[in-house]
């Protein structure tokens, strides 16, 4: 038997609940997928736009900034023209800071978007094994009740390792789903570590550059 027949015969004898289960592992994988292109398409597109202004950003070239700014979409670029533009009226750097923050908030929901539900989708596939586990040997032990006295113990063993398909299809499921989870995030921690330790250093050199209170009429 092959490979690919084996795996047929193991989703047939598992009842019911391989049905759902495989669902919740195609939409598990497919959002996986998604957020993975995604948060790569971010993670380059500011990756690009650092390497765009590394003179700017250590030297303090506001101008040169914002003008990069409205050329990008980079998120990391939105950020820092968003304190860019606060620093006209701001009197603290407290207030430069949560303004940059703020757009930091606003990326880190686009980023974890979808991304929790891969955490409920492998909660859901375990606990659709255990049920159908348990409900294929409820019914195995209905029928091996009725059965002969001789063919008990056969019948029952074959059933319980029917049963347990289900089980075993729940884990392959949830297994992969939890890596994925935890991989997805710690790539987003990771960018929005990035962009925050990016806007300090903003702040930072234009510090050292001219002072704060100079700064604030920038």
């Amino acid at each position: 038997m092959s490979f690919f027949d084996a795996a047929i015969q193991f989703l047939q004898d598992g009842g019911f609940f391989m049905a759902p289960i495989g669902l919740m592992c195609i939409v598990g994988f497919v959002i996986a997928l998604e957020r993975w292109w995604f948060l790569r398409q971010v993670q380059q597109q500011n990756q690009q736009a650092l390497e765009s202004i590394r003179h700017a950003l250590q030297s303090g070239d506001i101008k040169a900034i914002s003008q990069q700014a409205r050329q990008s979409d980079a998120a990391v670029l939105t950020m820092l023209d968003n304190g860019i533009q606060r620093m006209q009226g701001a009197h603290r750097r407290d207030d430069i800071e949560y303004a940059m923050e703020e757009v930091v908030l606003e990326v880190s929901m686009r980023l974890q978007k979808r991304t929790p539900m891969l955490g409920t989708l492998a909660n859901i596939a375990t606990l659709l094994g255990l049920l159908g586990t348990i409900m294929g040997l409820i019914t195995a032990f209905a029928a091996v009740a009725s059965a002969d006295p001789a063919q008990k113990a056969s019948l029952l063993s074959s059933s319980i390792s029917v049963a347990m398909n289900t089980t075993a299809l729940g884990l392959m499921t949830a297994i992969p789903l939890v890596f994925l989870h935890s991989l997805l995030q710690s790539r987003t921690a990771s960018i929005i570590d990035a962009m925050e330790m990016v806007g300090m250093k903003l702040l930072n050199s234009l510090s050292q550059q001219q002072g704060w209170q100079d700064v604030q009429k920038a």
